[in-house]
C-alpha cells in the first residue's frame, strides 16, 4: 500500500464532504432496506408508523423484536470490522491485511469455538474469551515476526501461518465434540440469524469503547503511515503503536467474532474501498469506513435473507463469495506493480 495522501487524484475537502454525505445516505439505505424486507413485506410508512407508536399489531412485533435488533446488530458488526481492518491495514502497510486473513479472528473464533462446546454454561464469557485469544494470536504473531523488530511483512507471513494453526485447533476441537457441530456450523461461517436484543447488549460497549479508541489514534496512524523511519524521526515510538492499533483492532473483531462468528472478508474490502474514495488520512478514513461498513454488512445480510426464502443463507457465505474475488484482484493488482 503506497504512502500517500492520496491515491489516483487529489481528495479535495469538497470531494471527501461528498464522499462522506453519499456513504450517510448508502448506510441509511442499508437500514431502511434491511427493515423492509423479508418474508413480511413492510412498506416504508408502517416502519414510521411503528417508531411513532401508531402500529400496535404484528407488524409492530416483527420489526421491533426481530428486524431492528438484528439491522443495527448487522451495523455495530459492520463498524467494528471494518474499523478493525482499517486499522490493520494501516500497521501493516498492505491492504490485503485483514482480521480473518492474518489470524485475529481465528485466535478469537478458536476461543469462542472453545468456550461454545467444552463450556456451554458458560457462554456469556465468549466475548471476553474471544477477546483473550485475539489478543493471544496477535501476541505470537508479533513474536514469531519480531526480529530487530517486527516490520509488516513478517508480521503477515506469521499471521497467515498463526491463523492456520488456530483454524486446525478449532477443526480438532470439531472433531473431538462432533454432537457439537451443528451448533458450531453457524459460528464457523458467520451469520445474524436468530440474533436479537440480547446480542445486541452484549456487542455494544466493545464497539463503543474499541471504536473511541480507534478514533484516537487517528493522528499516530497517519505518522505511521509516512513509513518507520519518517515516525520514528518525529517521535513516534514506532513498534509501541503497532501493538497497541494491533490490541485495538483485536478488541474490535474478536467482539464481533464472539457475536455473529468467523466473518471474512469485510476488513479487508471495506476499508480498501474507503481508501480508494477518499485516501489514507485516518482522521476521515475511519468515520468513511464505519460508514460503509454499516452500509455493506446491512445489504449483504438483508440479501441472504431474501434471495433464497424461505431459506436464509449465512451473510458469512455471502461475504466470502464477494471477497474471494476480491482479495484475488488485490493479490494480481500488488503483483502487476512489483
Amino acid at each position: 500500500m503506497k504512502n500517500k495522501s492520496t491515491s489516483g487524484f487529489r481528495k479535495t475537502t469538497s470531494w471527501r464532504i461528498g464522499v462522506l454525505l453519499i456513504l450517510i445516505l448508502l448506510a441509511a439505505a442499508g437500514v431502511i432496506f434491511s427493515l423492509v424486507s423479508g418474508a413480511v413485506k413492510v412498506s416504508l410508512m408502517g416502519i414510521i408508523h411503528v417508531f411513532t407508536g401508531s402500529e400496535q399489531g404484528s407488524i409492530r412485533e416483527i420489526i421491533w423484536n426481530v428486524r431492528l435488533p438484528r439491522t443495527l446488530l448487522a451495523g455495530l458488526i459492520g463498524i467494528n470490522l471494518s474499523l478493525a481492518g482499517a486499522l490493520l491495514q494501516g500497521v501493516m502497510r498492505n491492504s490485503m491485511a485483514d482480521p480473518h486473513i492474518i489470524g485475529v479472528s481465528s485466535g478469537a473464533g478458536f476461543f469462542g469455538i472453545a468456550m461454545l462446546v467444552m463450556f456451554p454454561a458458560y457462554a456469556y464469557l465468549m466475548t471476553p474469551a474471544a477477546f483473550l485469544g485475539a489478543l493471544g494470536a496477535a501476541l505470537f504473531i508479533y513474536t514469531l515476526a519480531w526480529k530487530n523488530g517486527a516490520s509488516p511483512g513478517r508480521i503477515i507471513l506469521a499471521g497467515v501461518a498463526v491463523s492456520a494453526f488456530f483454524s486446525s485447533g478449532t477443526s480438532g476441537l470439531l472433531v473431538f465434540y462432533s454432537e457439537q457441530v451443528n451448533g458450531a456450523l453457524l459460528f464457523l461461517v458467520g451469520g445474524l440469524s436468530a440474533k436479537s436484543w440480547p446480542h445486541l447488549q452484549i456487542l455494544l460497549p466493545y464497539s463503543i469503547i474499541g471504536t473511541l479508541f480507534a478514533l484516537m489514534t487517528t493522528q499516530r496512524m497517519n505518522i505511521l503511515m509516512l513509513g518507520d523511519s519518517d515516525a520514528k524521526g518525529l517521535g513516534l515510538h514506532v513498534e509501541r503503536t503497532r501493538l497497541l492499533v494491533t490490541a485495538i483492532a483485536a478488541l474490535l473483531a474478536a467482539s464481533a467474532v464472539s457475536v455473529v462468528g468467523l466473518l471474512a472478508f469485510v476488513g479487508m474490502i471495506v476499508p480498501h474501498t474507503a481508501r480508494l474514495l477518499i485516501g489514507n488520512d485516518y482522521r476521515i478514513l475511519l468515520p468513511v469506513t464505519a460508514l460503509l461498513g454499516i452500509a455493506v454488512l446491512t445489504i449483504f445480510d438483508t440479501l441472504a435473507r431474501i434471495i433464497f426464502a424461505p431459506v436464509e443463507l449465512p451473510v458469512g457465505i455471502m461475504m466470502g463469495a464477494v471477497g474471494a474475488p476480491f482479495f484475488l484482484y488485490l493479490l494480481r493488482k500488488r503483483g502487476m506493480q512489483e
